[in-house]
């Protein structure tokens, strides 16, 4: 079975997380510097089959965009010319980056490791697919 990739898209960096090939788990694949998003991603969907990518759609509190939002339509925009055979799904990821760092105190990081923000980007895209994969479980 192909993957599903979700992309944590930001103005500095990009955490980027996939599935197992069975699409139960996701991991956290990598955090790129925003503007290499595009060639990590030829160079990984060349070398991996994936059938979709998620999207996280920036929100605020009452549903409306972020201030975000310009940029990651922007990257979308980007992503679709890339790419326009993949199929997209955009999902909410309000607060993916807030879990993430909760995650990793509860893991037992330092205070030095927590301070990592590519680490906190990764793991953002990660809680937002797995979260994807326990909807579609349901």
């Amino acid at each position: 079975m192909p993957r599903i990739l979700s992309i944590d898209y930001g103005m500095k960096r990009t955490g980027i997380a996939v599935t197992d090939i069975l699409q139960i788990i996701a991991s956290g694949l990598t955090t790129v510097p925003s503007d290499t998003a595009i060639a990590f991603l030829k160079d990984y969907f060349s070398k991996e089959d994936v059938i979709k990518v998620l999207i996280g759609e920036p929100k605020q509190m009452n549903g409306q965009p972020s201030e975000s939002t310009p940029i990651i339509e922007k990257f979308v925009s980007d992503f679709k010319i890339a790419f326009p055979e993949m199929k997209i799904e955009r999902v909410d990821e309000r607060f993916t980056s807030k879990m993430a760092f909760q995650t990793m105190i509860d893991s037992g990081l330092k205070k030095k490791q927590r301070k990592n923000k590519a680490l906190v980007d990764e793991i953002a895209a990660t809680i937002l697919l797995q979260e994807y994969l326990t909807r579609k479980m349901i």
